[in-house]
């Protein structure tokens, strides 16, 4: 007989959700090679359709990146991204149907999306959005803030980051340690009624 499922206790989700703020500044903090590396490998677990992790991940941390990635900034996201210890460029490859013969040995799902341009770009849009939710989950998991955002130019990004246009920008999440001065009073959430319903 199967056990019923343990809740992770109340201070494991304080962390993850109900406590947790969106970063809008951070401190000076900075965030080592080594935890970037420990992020991408909670993440990496988080499911996908076919298993087929079309995220790519940009962790964009020197000046010099960040001078490459501020004038894609919409005005009012450069001064959190700057004061980021690491600005994500979560993009998606819109090629990721080439690793399924690996990654998704169950049959060969290959031809499905390379015939279906349409259905590969929903399935990698769709996909990269999942993984750089469990981005920022990860993230919090191990004691970080995250900031995600999506007011940029995704063609500037493009041009910046991907020239070869094979990956494309999805959103960006700023990492580090929050500054409490730019933490906002949390917003009212919908109710259960009001979104959801058990049929």
């Amino acid at each position: 007989m199967s056990q019923p499922p343990t809740p992770l206790p109340d201070a494991a989700l304080d962390q993850l959700f109900r406590a947790a703020r969106t970063a809008h500044a951070f401190t000076p903090e900075p965030v080592s090679d080594a935890t970037l590396q420990q992020l991408y490998e909670l993440l990496k677990w988080g499911p996908t359709a076919f298993n087929a992790q079309p995220a790519r991940y940009v962790f964009v941390r020197s000046p010099e990146a960040k001078a490459r990635l501020r004038p894609a900034l919409s005005s009012g996201n450069v001064a959190q991204t700057d004061a980021a210890a690491v600005a994500v460029i979560i993009a998606q490859d819109t090629r990721f149907y080439e690793h399924l013969p690996e990654q998704f040995p169950a049959y060969d799902a290959k031809p499905l999306f390379e015939a279906q341009p349409a259905l590969a770009e929903a399935t990698a849009f769709r996909n990269s959005s999942l993984q750089g939710a469990y981005l920022i989950l990860a993230a919090r998991a191990l004691g970080l803030d995250a900031g995600a955002q999506s007011g940029f130019n995704p063609q500037a990004v493009n041009e910046a980051f991907f020239p070869d246009g094979r990956y494309r920008a999805n959103f960006i999440v700023n990492l580090g340690v929050a500054d409490p001065r730019g933490t906002h009073p949390r917003g009212p959430r919908l109710g259960f009624d009001e979104v959801a319903q058990i049929v």
